[in-house]
């Protein structure tokens, strides 16, 4: 029995000194771990200073009494995305239109999301011109009147006068940012409606094509598949470019998206711009991984009005007011807000 000992003592102790490789192998990964995590979440703090961009109005909606959080409230975020490149750079000198404009509303105690696309054309009174126009045309009345910053808070303003809903938040992206986060997901699933060519982000024609059915489509793909006019109605367009965004919040919740997020973050860095707080975008996202998104329609006709420069008709998306406002109550509700009776305001026609 006692010549046994030494024996059990050098193996109780390679155990011990195999454990304490492990273990300090185990505290190295850790250690490698936390250490990148706060790298990422640093890295992700400068960008989103970078973006952080504040509206002239402060952080409340005028159609708001307070200001409202996300998580902790009922909030709206609007989505911008500009048709900004570089060739239309020097044609616009910043002056530039929102090419997909969709605002969603988020439920807190549901987890629900409401996601409407608003038709670029659609005709409505814009505050920033004092008169009815296009809505797209207000992110660049903004830019003109009141410098590069008043962009968004012209849309802003738009979209509440349409709908008659607080818009708490926004993001606006350009076609890189949209690009590069599409590509860095490793490509978007979408079934493709129809069979179309269509330019790519510098306007070259036709340099993008695409078949029918469902496939994996790059971020230039996506673009052309959100911006195309030509294969259907602007209503129509809309839709897709809901389809478009579900698609991206859906590749970003499967498994291993999240460890492409420090990439994405160099994507948008400086190509986008917000008034949240990284804190927000945080509680969006986690929001966000098991939210129910609806998506809603803006309801209307055609319409052609001689305002060309020399009298031409002009194309507008003239919004059905009896569904508008039932769109605009129910998106009141889903924010926790009374119904209200929607009126002309002073100056509409």
């Amino acid at each position: 029995m006692e010549k046994n000992l030494p024996s059990r003592e050098k193996k109780n102790k390679k155990k011990y000194k195999r454990g304490k490789v492990i273990g300090i192998f185990v505290g190295v990964l850790l250690a490698v771990g936390i250490g990148y995590g706060a790298y990422l979440y640093n890295k992700t703090s400068n960008a989103v200073q970078k973006a952080s961009l504040s509206l002239a109005r402060g952080e409340k909606s005028d159609l708001r009494e307070e200001v409202v959080k996300p998580i902790t409230n009922n909030v709206s975020l609007l989505i911008m995305g500009i048709d900004e490149n570089q060739e239309r750079q020097k044609e616009y000198n910043g002056a530039f239109h929102t090419d997909a404009l969709l605002l969603a509303t988020f439920n807190k105690d549901d987890k629900t999301v409401k996601l409407i696309s608003i038709p670029r054309d659609t005709y409505t009174y814009v505050p920033i011109e004092k008169k009815k126009d296009k809505i797209t045309h207000a992110y660049g009345r903004g830019f003109v009147k009141n410098g590069k910053d008043g962009g968004p808070q012209a849309s802003v303003e738009a979209v509440e006068k349409l709908l008659h809903v607080p818009v708490d938040y926004f993001v606006k992206f350009n076609f890189n940012s949209f690009i590069k986060i599409v590509d860095d997901l490793g490509g978007i699933e979408i079934d493709v409606p129809i069979e179309f060519s269509e330019q790519n982000s510098k306007d070259e024609p036709e340099a993008i094509h695409l078949k029918k059915g469902m496939q994996t489509l790059t971020g230039e793909q996506a673009l052309a598949l959100a911006r195309t006019r030509h294969i259907d109605s602007d209503a129509m367009r809309g839709q897709r470019q809901q389809l478009v965004i579900e698609a991206i919040l859906t590749k970003l919740k499967s498994a291993g998206s999240v460890t492409k997020i420090g990439k994405m973050i160099d994507a948008v860095d400086g190509e986008f711009k917000t008034n949240l707080a990284l804190a927000d975008m945080l509680s969006f996202y986690k929001y966000g991984l098991n939210a129910s998104i609806e998506k809603i329609q803006l309801a209307g006709d055609d319409l052609y009005l001689p305002n060309g420069p020399k009298g031409e008709r002009v194309y507008y998306y003239n919004p059905d007011t009896k569904s508008l406002r039932e769109l605009s109550n129910i998106l009141r509700i889903h924010l926790g807000l009374s119904e209200q009776q929607i009126k002309k305001e002073d100056g509409e026609s």
